[in-house]
């Protein structure tokens, strides 16, 4: 059995009315003559299920919110409750496309079973399907997402094709070699695996859950002021805290008590300004997706001596800087950035949950010169990555460690709602996932696209920037709150400006909106 982490059970406790958890993707595919149907995706699905223990899972509550939850195999599940279908009117362009994603985006996941939906949409333009998966934050993180999404990928065509005797080796699994085991009986209600893994067994029964709560509850103030003492030592690095008149002086000595003799770079002011779209969030959802070139941005990158990463954290503060200024919002100070990063261990890639952490670091949207803002971000994270190398920071789960399982779960959504309205931690998030570079394949048909989309909250912002690099495009997702951002379309126009400027030639008609489109505002 396996019992969600203090982390993982926080993002259980952010959702509300107006916040969910989860993060997705959106695949844009060739519909291969029709053979990406609902039927084929139930069949994969229910192939390769035990291959992602995230999707066969399902939360078992402790009684009155004692303790955090245990993950606990679905002994009812069902396909019919994950997997939909829906068709799109016609002429079925991508602007028709993202509204309905929005609106399946920004409804909760149902507890009552494992945490996770797919969707099939039909009627997109140019003969295409669009697949969007969605699963809770709870259950994966970047990297864990990117592993599932791998099991039901495959290498070529052919590859799914296992239950009619053909070759398993097109399959693509998360280590990156065949799957020979994944061939399954052709008819089955549920994966005859699911929840078999060793680490998430039986749950306890009521008593079990009990007494280990109780425990928890007795031993829970010593742990948490050794939570406390680890996070003072991140002081200077976590939003808000960092602003508090002696917050260096205060990690110093944090680290000093803790024997922790490294010498990190200091990080800049992490004063966060006011903008359009921090604040709290409605329960409605917008989002615009698009790709770039990634041979043009890693041109950039190797003129400029700078890492893609560095590149992609550029355009989007170019970008947010010609959004902000066409609306006269833009703040003389620069914007600051939650880059989340990953920290699973080669012992933890099987384990359902979060194995991640943050760098904060400031957006240099006040520097004017394009040139000069690229070196101002390639500065600003350098800094955060040399201090992230020195001493991975452990803040974000340590500070969800400080309060007890019942008083953590009320007080979360309170606190997100008074950090959104008073005093936010960061501007916005912005994430870049690594991805495959060469095509994939879903049930034959072939990915186009991979577009990420992830969390809003009250603490974090109206807007969410992801990215994930898929055979030599750049597919960036837009998520953001329309009561906040009312044009997330422009949003897209403003990274291909922001690429020309830095290119040395200009990129022709390579950027593309959705599949092959030109970006027009939307």
């Amino acid at each position: 059995m396996r019992q969600l982490t203090a982390l993982d059970a926080q993002f259980l406790n952010v959702e509300t009315a107006t916040t969910a958890a989860h993060v997705a993707g959106l695949a844009i595919l060739d519909s291969a003559g029709g053979a990406v149907n609902r039927d084929a995706l139930a069949e994969l699905l229910l192939a390769r299920l035990h291959l992602s223990p995230a999707l066969s899972l399902r939360l078992a509550e402790v009684p009155l919110g004692l303790d955090h939850p245990y993950w606990a195999a679905d002994p009812d599940f069902d396909i019919g409750n994950h997997l939909f279908e829906l068709t799109l009117p016609a002429p079925g362009d991508d602007w028709q496309l993202a509204e309905a994603v929005a609106a399946i985006h920004a409804r909760r996941l149902d507890r009552a079973h494992p945490l996770w939906e797919m969707h099939l949409i039909n009627g997109l333009a140019g003969g295409r399907v669009g697949v969007y998966t969605k699963v809770h934050h709870a259950a994966i993180d970047g990297v864990s997402g990117a592993e599932t999404l791998a099991t039901l990928l495959d290498l070529t065509p052919e590859g799914h094709l296992t239950r009619r005797g053909r070759s398993t080796d097109g399959h693509l699994t998360r280590r990156g070699r065949s799957a020979a085991d994944a061939d399954r009986p052709r008819q089955r209600t549920r994966p005859a695996t699911a929840g078999a893994s060793d680490d998430h067994g039986d749950v306890p029964g009521l008593a079990g859950m009990l007494a280990g709560a109780a425990m928890r509850t007795a031993t829970h103030p010593v742990r948490a002021v050794q939570s406390v003492v680890r996070a003072a030592g991140d002081l200077d690095a976590i939003p808000l805290a960092a602003g508090i008149p002696g917050a260096r002086l205060i990690a110093r000595a944090a680290r000093l008590v803790a024997g922790d003799r490294h010498d990190r770079p200091e990080l800049p002011s992490l004063t966060v300004p006011r903008t359009p779209f921090n604040g709290p969030i409605s329960a409605r959802r917008r989002l615009s997706f698009g790709s770039l070139p990634l041979k043009d941005v890693k041109n950039v990158a190797r003129t400029n001596g700078m890492s893609v990463n560095d590149v992609v954290m550029t355009l989007c503060t170019s970008a947010l800087r010609s959004w902000l200024q066409e609306r006269d919002a833009l703040p003389e100070a620069p914007l600051i950035v939650a880059v989340p990063v990953a920290v699973r261990t080669a012992e933890a890639k099987d384990l359902v949950g979060n194995q991640i952490s943050a760098m904060v670091a400031p957006m240099p949207t006040n520097v004017p010169d394009p040139r000069e803002r690229l070196q101002a971000v390639g500065a600003a994270m350098r800094t955060a990555k040399r201090r992230f190398a020195l001493a991975p920071a452990t803040w974000l789960s340590e500070l969800c460690s400080v309060l007890p399982a019942p008083l953590t779960s009320l007080a979360t959504p309170a606190i997100s709602r008074l950090a959104g309205m008073a005093f936010p931690p960061i501007n916005l998030i912005v994430s870049n996932v690594p991805g495959p570079q060469f095509p994939l394949y879903l049930c034959g048909g072939r990915v186009l696209s991979y577009y990420p989309l992830s969390v809003l909250t009250d603490m974090s912002g109206g807007l969410n920037i992801t990215c994930f690099s898929y055979d030599g495009m750049l597919d960036f997702g837009v998520v953001a709150c329309p009561e906040r951002m009312d044009d997330v379309w422009g949003l897209l126009g403003h990274l291909r400006t922001a690429l020309e400027e830095l290119s040395d030639e200009g990129m022709g008609d390579e950027f593309r909106d959705g599949v092959g489109i030109d970006l027009v505002a939307g």
